[in-house]
């Protein structure tokens, strides 16, 4: 070719995700025999689940392409396990499974109509996922001193802007990227929101399982079960993000989007793997083993985010508590003069800075559609092996993010 092939428009200047591109970088400091702390990358540390991993070896032979909806056993599976875990109405031919709960996003924001409303701070994918789509989008600030949750009165106040028609929600819940979690009083304020303003809401619970809130987690389904479509998946509470397998649940409303949804799956992916089909089955079943051990991790997670927040607050950032998952969302405002006089008046300059000065792996704010001059940065409690921390108990030692912590104080006093 004479001439260099043009790119359609909706992926001219994207970027990797952020998250993917830290973990891949910090791995090639490292591998550089750099000492890098890393804070980047969310990423569960523990071993998958022993019974999941034997289920794998037991299904390795299974090469046959299923159901484009996935594995009927798997689906039945989920169903039981959302509504005996999560209070849900869920019924077998209300589930899809997907190569991860990030695709089974991807195509609801393709199936469904009106713009997307982004919390802010999000995920790093949802308002990349909106753009390839051509989708309009529209930031809801949330505050600090409400822990980043998203308030009712704000939402409310943007949808009025918006006027009639449909519009889509995407809630995080417990939110990655500051571990916070709505109380039941919030979701109940924003349900009625939604149904004012015909708002359908995706609900990405990846964290559900990874939950140690005070009143104990519930999801917005259990207030608006007719426009919540809930999305979970294997890689966080059980430690198999590799793997790739995603569900969603669809309320009985809006059921008849599944024809279009099989035929999207059709077209695109066809089915999930499936040994990772037959596989994941365990894992939404009511097995004790998995449930103790998903209960014994997230303790470790807990320890680890409560040490590192007392950390934080120690060294004199902003860091509202986390209340699951595995993240924080700290702020470093009370240095902003000190930072501008160094240069540094983004985010993204100081994760940089931290990254070349101090080997310390963290994302910033702005990646999470927070504003880039608030100094506020995603930092990932997960940099220990979860194996080894496994065979301890508390209190447990977290030298590793200890070390980060110490490195950032170095920083900011120099």
């Amino acid at each position: 070719m004479s001439q260099a092939p043009v790119l359609q428009a909706p992926f001219a200047g994207l970027k990797e995700s952020a998250t993917l591109k830290i973990n891949q970088l910090a791995k090639q400091l490292r591998a550089e025999g750099k000492e890098v702390c890393h804070l980047g990358f969310g990423e569960s540390p523990f071993p998958v689940p022993e019974p999941l991993v034997q289920a794998l070896r037991d299904a390795a032979h299974e090469k046959t392409y299923l159901p484009g909806l996935g594995l009927p056993e798997l689906r039945a599976s989920v169903a039981r396990f959302f509504t005996e875990v999560f209070g849900y109405a869920a019924h077998p031919h209300q589930v899809v499974v997907g190569p991860g709960s990030k695709e089974l996003i991807f195509n609801l924001l393709y199936l469904f109509e009106g713009p997307l409303l982004i919390p802010s701070p999000s995920w790093v994918s949802y308002g990349p996922q909106a753009h390839l789509l051509n989708k309009p989008s529209h930031l809801v600030a949330t505050q600090r001193e409400q822990g980043y949750r998203l308030q009712a009165d704000a939402l409310d106040a943007t949808c009025r802007e918006l006027g009639p028609g449909q519009k889509l929600l995407i809630l995080n819940n417990p939110s990655n990227p500051t571990g916070s979690v709505h109380t039941a009083a919030e979701l109940e304020a924003l349900a009625t929101v939604c149904r004012q303003h015909q708002v359908l809401v995706i609900a990405d619970e990846i964290y559900a399982l990874v939950d140690y809130s005070r009143e104990g987690f519930t999801g917005l389904a259990r207030f608006y079960p007719e426009g919540t479509i809930v999305t979970s998946g294997l890689s966080k509470a059980f430690s198999a993000g590799g793997w790739r397998l995603g569900v969603a649940l669809l309320p009985e409303a809006l059921e008849g989007v599944l024809p279009a949804w099989n035929a999207l799956i059709s077209e695109t992916f066809s089915c999930v793997s499936s040994p990772i089909q037959y596989a994941a089955v365990p894992a939404f079943e009511a097995n004790e083993a998995i449930r103790s051990y998903v209960s014994q991790c997230t303790r470790i997670h807990q320890a680890a985010c409560q040490h590192l927040h007392q950390r934080f607050l120690e060294i004199g950032l902003n860091a509202p508590e986390p209340e699951g998952g595995f993240y924080l969302f700290p702020d470093f405002q009370p240095f902003s003069d000190s930072l501008a006089r160094r240069g540094i008046t983004t985010s993204a300059e100081l994760c940089q800075a931290l990254l070349e000065q101090e080997q310390v792996a963290l994302l910033p704010g702005e990646a999470f559609f927070f504003p880039a001059e608030g100094l506020a940065v995603r930092a990932a409690a997960v940099d220990y092996s979860g194996a080894e921390m496994l065979q301890q108990t508390a209190p447990f030692s977290f030298s590793q993010m200890d070390q980060a912590v110490e490195r950032i104080a170095r920083f900011l006093s120099a």
